[in-house]
């Protein structure tokens, strides 16, 4: 990857990851995925912890003279997981497929002299066995994966040098291939071929009978179809393969010029239609997926692929199924079409469909053919086609699930990559034209939701406005009340598409489908990622049984996705369509049930979650919620919800309805203290800025005053003055309205705040106000942190003795309070106090004990923990345990991006590093 030099990728850990980017370049690889890649359903506790070091370490490798504030290049950070910057054609198992693919194109065409030098090329790239040494379930599932494909190119050079007239060429390795893999039949037969062609037909009946009573013995089973014929083309003194029927139906429709993506959908449709060693095809294969996915065009792909697997024809039914206005054809229909496209004369069709379907597979008896039937409507209307005869194989495309036993074997195919609908982009519109604003290019990808029927249409609008650059197109796209509108070009419409799909449940004489349609309808109402079953079901207001049957079959549709269990989400595209169903009479009051569940349940976990922290009840919101039996499982709730939580915020506090926009405010103000324990800094910003707006919309001061907090403790993360003027505003409403709860609240965020901006006198003022205003309003809480805060400004004024014995009072009224949080913070400031009193043994003690609490808590209270751990390490003269502390706090700073945290932990691990002993020879 980086050109002829060798990398030292670390430890074999280290190592395995740096191979699941490499298989996946340009693709985000989840860090859910990492760690099973890497320990499989066993994780440890550490396991994320230690993906984050194996990361660090992986950039250094890579990038050895990358600036500390340099962002990384090669291995970098998305959404939810990692991806490596690289070319495909940079990582040799990719190499080695395309050049698989490229030969395979030129056999086709019937260059079989030029496919062998590529298969040749492709064999050169091995250097011993595939990431040997590598742990991990991930690595040996691809060791297995890339052995195969390499024995197929093996047996494939054997098969052009014997078609070329070279068989000699092919016998050592082929005898070596035989003796490595005994029951393997293909290069079995190979060897009889080679051998025959070199004129040694003795040994090449040796060959079979060793094959045939080898497999007798090991496996039970006799030589299959492609060592008989081989055998028979050896008694027959030819070595000449077998012509087929010169007559025979070709009815696939043409292949697309363009075609991009889908690799490893294509290698496993293609494995199952022309399996390895000349075994049998699987006889019944499914592609579902949602409308516009693509489908239909991978089936044409792929069996345009295998076509020469199935001499004896390729058939095609087009079956109305998700066709608006057509009938969908009968199974008889199917059968009758079938039945004249191999010769069956009109009148010889059987009228009954039993006869018929009986008559089918007869005239398949001893014949190898390939059967595609598009568009299913159902399993129903293909069900008499699952078992086939032997050699017979059955590919189906549908909108539905269509899971039918053992004999079926079913692919849901998804959206296109990232990676994969840019370079459709490229080669349908132009690369130049896509290139020259990759940002726009990729929002193009994102607001087309990697559909391809989709992605097409978006490049007929391109081919048609050539003036137009991507980025005009974006903008008409970006508007949603449109989107379904531009997506049209002409026969094409995602609209149309997706009104099919709908259309066969809403007009569905099942309950179940006219349920699932209604709910379709209710859940365009909700601007969020995904649902759970209980939020449908408050959306629905029906029971939540009935709400989970129709969510299930809206998947079965491909309407929706199904993610982990009991969440779900549609496309944005489907979203979009869904939104125009209801009728405006009959939007309102089910979203306000909807947004209401969320407020109510956010507010639930909040105060749940962390019952010694300041929770805002306002506004009050007469809604249903979920509860939560322990702080575990709400903060669990918190962190699963989070994104669905922010989006149904912002979507109702832009909602025209008061009522709406005051529940999203309350979704918002529930938010506030995760989202400071997580370190959320662009999220509180961004939420705060919301909240204000909304307060001042609704002239409502309570929104309004808390918003202000909301948004100062962002701003407080990012190190911008500002939150100075928002916690004085906050301050001052507290005291208009009278609220001493909040009044006391102000002065101690202000108090807090000051310490940052080295005002350690005006913060002790404020923590020493809200002390007083917090016993007269009963709110051990703000009593508890004045102390905090205030002992943190006798520290910076070097009170070190006043600190102590404020940290001592904060520390016992948590404790007594069972407030875990708090007697954190509290330990992890009174081991910074110890440290400055030249108590060393007994702050390391205080901060090491403090530790693995500190992990519970908020991201601030473990960072400082750490530094301060360091800190107290290196005084003492222990640079390794300095070194690894500070460490450690730099990742976790860097991830959540606290540069407060990052500049004193970078500080301290130098320092360390400079007061480690150096060794000499």
């Amino acid at each position: 990857m980086l050109g002829d030099s060798e990398v030292d990728l670390g430890p074999p850990l280290q190592q395995a990851i740096a191979a699941m980017l490499a298989m996946c370049p340009g693709r985000v690889v989840t860090l859910g995925q990492l760690i099973e890649g890497l320990w499989g359903d066993a994780p440890p506790p550490s396991a994320t912890q230690s993906v984050y070091t194996y990361i660090a370490g992986l950039r250094r490798a890579f990038e050895p003279g990358r600036g500390r504030r340099q962002p990384p290049s090669m291995v970098a950070r998305a959404a939810g997981g990692y991806l490596l910057r690289l070319d495909p054609l940079q990582v040799d198992a990719h190499a080695f497929a395309a050049r698989l693919d490229a030969a395979a194109q030129a056999k086709k065409a019937g260059d079989l002299a030029g496919a062998l030098p590529v298969i040749e090329e492709a064999l050169a790239l091995w250097r011993g066995p595939a990431l040997s040494g590598v742990p991990g379930p991930f690595a040996e599932g691809e060791r297995a994966r890339l052995e195969e494909l390499r024995l197929t190119a093996v047996e494939a050079r054997a098969d052009a040098l014997t078609r070329l007239g070279r068989p000699e060429e092919a016998l050592a390795e082929l005898h070596d291939l035989t003796h490595r893999h005994p029951l393997r039949e293909r290069p079995r037969e190979l060897l009889m071929l080679a051998l025959h062609g070199c004129g040694r037909q003795a040994e090449a009946l040796t060959a079979f009978e060793e094959a045939r009573r080898a497999l007798s013995e090991e496996l039970g089973v006799d030589p299959g179809e492609g060592l008989r014929r081989a055998h028979h083309l050896v008694l027959a003194g030819s070595a000449e393969r077998a012509a087929p029927d010169p007559v025979v139906p070709r009815q696939l429709p043409r292949d697309l010029m363009v075609f991009v993506g889908r690799a490893r959908e294509a290698v496993r449709l293609k494995s199952l239609l022309d399996p390895w060693g000349d075994g049998p095809p699987h006889p019944f294969v499914v592609i579902c997926g949602a409308p516009g996915v693509g489908k239909s065009t991978l089936a044409v792909r792929v069996a345009h692929a295998v076509r020469e697997r199935f001499p004896d024809g390729q058939l095609y039914v087009n079956l109305r199924g998700g066709t608006p206005n057509v009938s969908r054809l009968s199974s008889h229909e199917i059968f009758s079409r079938l039945l004249r496209g191999i010769g069956t004369q009109d009148d010889a069709v059987p009228p009954d469909e039993d006869e018929a379907a009986a008559l089918w597979r007869s005239r398949l008896q001893g014949r190898r053919v390939l059967v595609l039937l598009d568009n299913a409507a159902d399993l129903a209307q293909v069900r008499p086609f699952v078992s086939g005869p032997l050699g017979t194989a059955v590919l189906v495309t549908s909108r539905e699930s269509l899971a039918a036993g053992d004999d079926c074997v079913q692919l849901r195919l998804g959206p296109l990559s990232d990676a994969e609908a840019t370079a459709m982009l490229s080669r349908l519109v132009g690369a130049d034209r896509v290139s020259a604003d990759l940002d726009q290019t990729a929002r193009l990808v994102r607001l087309c939701d990697g559909f391809p029927l989709a992605l097409r249409i978006a490049c007929a609008r391109l081919l048609d406005r050539p003036d137009w650059s991507v980025g005009a197109l974006t903008a008409r796209l970006s508007d949603e009340r449109r989107r379904l509108a531009e997506l049209e070009a002409g026969e094409l419409a995602v609209r149309s598409s997706l009104a099919a799909s709908w259309g066969a449940l809403s007009g569905s004489a099942r309950e179940i489908d006219a349920e699932a349609a209604r709910l379709l309808a209710l859940l365009g109402l909700l601007h969020v990622p995904d649902v759970t079953v209980e939020a449908a079901t408050a959306l629905a207001d029906s029971p939540q049984a009935g709400v989970e049957r129709a969510l299930e079959r809206l998947c079965d549709a491909h309407l929706l996705d199904a993610g982990e269990p009991g969440r779900y989400h549609p496309h944005d595209l489907v979203r979009l369509f869904a939104a125009d169903l209801l009728p405006a009479g009959e939007r309102m009051a089910p979203l306000k049930r909807a947004i209401g569940y969320y407020a109510e349940s956010a507010r639930a976990a909040a105060r749940t979650s962390d019952p010694h922290r300041v929770h805002c009840l306002h506004p009050r919101i007469d809604a249903g919620g979920r509860a939560f039996p322990s702080a575990e499982e709400a903060r669990a709730w918190l962190r699963r919800e989070e994104a669905t939580l922010l989006a149904a915020a912002f979507q109702a506090m832009a909602d025209p309805d008061d009522d709406v926009a005051r529940a999203g405010a309350a979704i918002g103000f529930a938010l506030w203290w995760y989202q400071q324990k997580a370190y959320r800094v662009r999220g509180l910003i961004s939420l705060g800025e919301r909240l204000l707006a909304t307060g001042e919309r609704l002239d409502d001061p309570i929104i309004r005053m808390e918003a202000h907090a909301h948004l100062a403790t962002g701003l407080y993360f990012r190190g911008d003055p500002v939150c100075l003027d928002h916690h004085g505003r906050h301050l001052r409403l507290a005291r208009q309205l009278g609220d001493r709860f909040n009044e006391q609240r102000a002065h101690g965020n202000l108090a807090n705040t000051l310490l940052k901006w080295d005002r350690y006198t005006d913060a002790l003022e404020h923590a020493l106000a809200q002390r007083v205003i917090a016993r007269e309003a009963g709110s051990q809480v703000g009593e508890r942190y004045a102390l905090l805060v205030a002992a943190r400004a006798h520290i910076h004024l070097r009170r070190f003795e006043d600190a102590a014995a404020l940290l001592e009072e904060g520390a016992a009224m948590a404790a007594l309070a069972g407030d875990l949080h708090g007697q954190v913070e509290f330990a992890v400031s009174r081991g910074r106090a110890l440290i400055e009193l030249g108590e060393l043994e007994t702050a390391r003690t205080v901060l090491t004990e403090a530790l693995e609490p500190s992990r519970a808590t908020a991201k601030t209270t473990e960072m400082g923990c750490l530094v301060y751990l360091a800190r107290a390490h290196r005084l003492l003269g222990q640079s390794a345990a300095a070194i690894r502390h500070s460490a450690e706090a730099v990742m976790l700073a860097e991830q959540t991006g606290s540069d407060h945290w990052l500049e004193r932990a970078i500080k301290e691990r130098d320092e360390a590093a400079r007061s480690q002993p150096s060794v000499h020879a």
